[in-house]
């Protein structure tokens, strides 16, 4: 009698077990928080000297915002972008995992020209989009302005706060 007692406080213990695992799976699976943009100052484009496009910015410049970036968000303006800054000038890979918006990403070097376009990257989609060169800076923008707007590799961009 004991040992059937043992046997099915142990059944009991692992299955709460799973039940508690099961329950968290499930919560994690289901994130999808709302979040706003926020303007931290502008973004400039330049082709010599004249403006091209200007975009008020976010900036993600620690590990958890450059993770995490645009995505659960379910619009963006024409006149938002968000500037990734890293620590150092490297090959980037983006992806678009759970980011319903379609973006141009726009890869800078560390001397703020634009030396690729990922362009009308596919909301949702995982294939991952290179920098053809070395950045430092990634500006992501909504699908389709970079071609609109005439931005182009070569151009450079600055920023003001």
């Amino acid at each position: 009698m004991k040992n059937l007692l043992v046997k099915l406080i142990f059944l009991s213990l692992v299955l709460g077990i799973f039940s508690c695992s099961s329950t968290t799976t499930k919560k994690e699976k289901n994130i999808n928080p709302k979040i706003t943009f926020r303007k931290d100052g502008e973004v400039i484009i330049k082709n010599k000297d004249k403006e091209v496009a200007k975009f008020d910015m976010e900036i993600a410049d620690d590990e958890y915002e450059r993770e995490t970036g645009l995505m659960y968000r379910k619009n963006m303006k024409d006149n938002q972008a968000m500037l990734f800054v890293f620590d150092d000038e490297a090959p980037r890979y983006f992806y678009m995992k759970n980011t319903y918006i379609p973006l141009d990403i726009i890869f800078i070097a560390s001397n703020k020209k634009i030396v690729h376009i990922a362009k009308d990257a596919k909301p949702l989609d995982e294939t991952t989009l290179p920098s053809k060169f070395p950045a430092k800076y990634v500006l992501e923008i909504k699908g389709g302005l970079s071609e609109d707007l005439g931005i182009k590799p070569g151009m450079k961009v600055f920023q003001k706060k």
